[in-house]
């Protein structure tokens, strides 16, 4: 299989490419091992055949000498002309590969100055491609992100009582995953009543109340590997509707992920949970992809949208969250994370998607 940089280079020379330049963070992190955030600073990646040279700033350049040992690290200082290293790096290159989704207007004219670039082709397709299958050690992190994950759901669910505000809770996971050894894999989502009903609400002053649904979407980050999950709960005892719903909700999940195996399509997969719902003539409720993919990012490919055509492979790692949300009523999800694997697909989180009651 090669390194992850060697795969590169074997899709540069089918391209007649002499040189990459990546700069995506996450990117130079997939390839290298180094994970930064420069913020306004110059970071890249210059590929070339027989030499991977990591520009970064100048206090960054010890971690980056520890942790990209195939990559050459140069670096410069505040003041210092970063685009002389980008020039020594990649030399004289007509036709060079760039991530055309990152590169800024800037950038590219700063290349075609400083490297004689005249044409740029886009490599950031052969990246994501490469990301969307999983290695050993990146399955380990996932799970590992996971099991933290369905630990801080018991945890948090059981402390869930009428009077806490959504800011509240959404602290306490953000405790809980820190103490379970875990980092905050992106800001946790509390919905209460009619906020659950806005899929990307966020947490408010509001306070829980007797006869709430309660949506709780979050994740625990390994290693830079997040998980990502939503569960349910109600406070008081639920009524006939809130249980139908989240009954509709469940059977759409599951169904999603009996579709789930290689050869399978990620828009057969939406549409396996999309029937059960329009069955039930909420199919304008349900207005999501049924997942997205996870890996050094929380949204990766592949995505899985209505009609989309990506073929599943073993490796890829992906969310099923089915949902259905009425306006000033409430809303439901259901969100597990999964690997496919030869046969089927295997699910790496495992708390109990019940409708929880809590504490009135």
């Amino acid at each position: 299989m090669g390194t992850r940089l060697s795969q590169l280079r074997m899709w540069m020379a089918s391209h007649d490419l002499e040189a990459a330049y990546l700069t995506s963070p996450v990117s130079i992190a997939y390839l290298t091992g180094f994970r930064a955030d420069p913020h306004e600073r110059l970071m890249a990646l210059a590929v070339r055949p027989d030499v991977a040279t990591l520009i970064v700033p100048a206090l960054e350049h010890q971690n980056a000498e520890k942790a990209a040992p195939e990559s050459a690290v140069v670096s410069w200082r505040d003041g210092e002309d970063p685009y002389a290293l980008v020039s020594a790096a990649l030399q004289k290159c007509p036709r060079l590969g760039v991530e055309k989704e990152h590169l800024t207007v800037q950038a590219a004219e700063a290349l075609r100055a400083r490297a004689a670039t005249k044409e740029l082709v886009d490599v950031a397709p052969e990246v994501r491609r490469l990301r969307r299958t999983k290695s050993r050690s990146e399955l380990a992190r996932l799970e590992r992100a996971a099991t933290i994950t369905d630990a801080v759901t018991e945890e948090v669910m059981s402390q869930l009582q009428a009077g806490q505000s959504e800011l509240e809770v959404a602290t306490r996971l953000g405790g809980a995953i820190a103490a379970a050894g875990g980092d905050v894999a992106f800001p946790s989502l509390v919905q209460s009543g009619p906020n659950s009903a806005l899929p990307h609400a966020r947490p408010s002053s509001r306070r829980l109340a007797t006869g709430d649904l309660v949506l709780l979407d979050f994740g625990a980050a390994c290693e830079g590997y997040p998980a990502d999950t939503t569960r349910m709960a109600v406070v008081g005892e639920p009524n006939e509707r809130q249980l139908e719903i989240h009954g509709l909700v469940l059977a759409a999940h599951d169904a999603a992920i009996a579709a789930v195996r290689p050869g399978t399509t990620t828009g057969a997969v939406d549409a396996a949970a999309r029937n059960v719902i329009a069955a039930a003539g909420l199919a304008d409720r349900f207005f999501h992809r049924i997942g997205h993919g996870l890996g050094l990012e929380t949204h990766e490919d592949p995505s899985l949208d209505p009609g989309s055509q990506t073929v599943l492979e073993a490796g890829m790692v992906f969310t099923i969250e089915p949902g259905v949300y009425i306006p000033d009523w409430g809303g439901v999800r259901i969100e597990d994370d999964l690997v496919v694997e030869a046969g089927g697909c295997r699910v790496l989180t495992h708390a109990d998607r019940a409708l929880r009651a809590v504490l009135a």
